[in-house]
């Protein structure tokens, strides 16, 4: 009697890589709309270098940056209004809540001092749990929550929220989503972050370089001069005024997302998982 030949156990469904979850999934409006905020704020943050001498633009150095932040604000808002139409239902506006709630109230503690603003970590690791969409939207009302609880409103404003942004956005597009995991995955965030707070903070200079008066003629904005000119002066305004900001902010990041991003992780990845953003909410009628 020969004996039974040996059978292979089907796979079962815990060895399949389940596919990411975002919480709001972009649709063409919303592409589009963000895709329109980008480009318009690429222009705001950079009209120094995009507009030749003679425009009447670099003619009107002084009201330019006021033109472009009430035009951002319209931006924001028609990205915001987008992506609202895009299944941002009730589970992941409670979760924008907490989040942006929670990063608003980071933002104090450090207050600035020394590059000490913890709020970075936080948004870095939510953007990469919870997707680009996500991350622009929590960046820009972060970002407006904090300068309500801060007194930071004014005309820099706008640019902040976009910024802010790009930034948590920057973290959702990292390679990776769903088989990185360990290691490999926090040095990545700890590498983004210290980058993408290097760079959060020479954008945001450029929204302020051009206010500048001609008292600090070495690096300030020149609207006749050229754009390798007005570059070397940008560098040098950036080297003598923020770049050890900007060092204890991206440090900062690096330290917090090594220390207590694999908590933050788990704990984002569990209510991701409890919230099933991408299951709709129904109601039972009586008896049912």
């Amino acid at each position: 009697m020969t004996p039974p030949a040996p059978t292979t156990a089907p796979a079962t469904a815990a060895t399949t890589t389940p596919p990411r979850v975002r919480a709001v999934r972009l649709g063409p409006r919303s592409v589009a709309a963000l895709a329109l905020a980008t480009a318009v704020g690429v222009i705001a943050f950079g009209w120094p270098f995009l507009a030749p001498p003679t425009s009447q633009l670099s003619a009107h150095a002084q009201d330019a940056p006021w033109l472009f932040a009430g035009l951002l604000i319209l931006l924001v808002a028609v990205v915001a209004a987008t992506i609202s139409e895009s299944d941002l239902g009730p589970k992941a506006v409670a979760m924008l809540g907490v989040l942006a709630a929670t990063g608003a109230a980071l933002r104090p503690i450090g207050a600035g001092t020394a590059g000490i603003e913890p709020m970075f970590f936080l948004l870095v690791l939510s953007g990469r749990v919870l997707g680009p969409g996500f991350g622009f939207a929590l960046g820009s009302v972060t970002m407006f929550a904090s300068a309500l609880l801060t007194g930071g409103v004014g005309p820099w404003l706008p640019f902040q929220m976009l910024s802010m942004g790009w930034f948590a956005m920057g973290a959702g597009l990292l390679p990776g989503p769903v088989l990185l995991r360990g290691r490999a995955e926090l040095l990545l965030l700890a590498g983004y972050g210290f980058l993408a707070s290097l760079a959060y903070g020479t954008v945001m200079n450029l929204a302020g370089w051009p206010f500048m008066g001609a008292g600090a003629s070495g690096i300030s904005f020149h609207p006749g001069a050229s754009v390798a000119a007005n570059l070397a002066r940008f560098v040098a305004y950036c080297l003598a005024t923020s770049l050890g900001w900007d060092l204890g902010r991206a440090l900062c990041t690096v330290v917090l997302t090594c220390a207590l991003g694999p908590a933050v992780l788990r704990a984002l990845r569990r209510a991701t998982r409890r919230a099933a953003f991408e299951t709709p909410v129904t109601f039972d009628g009586p008896g049912a």
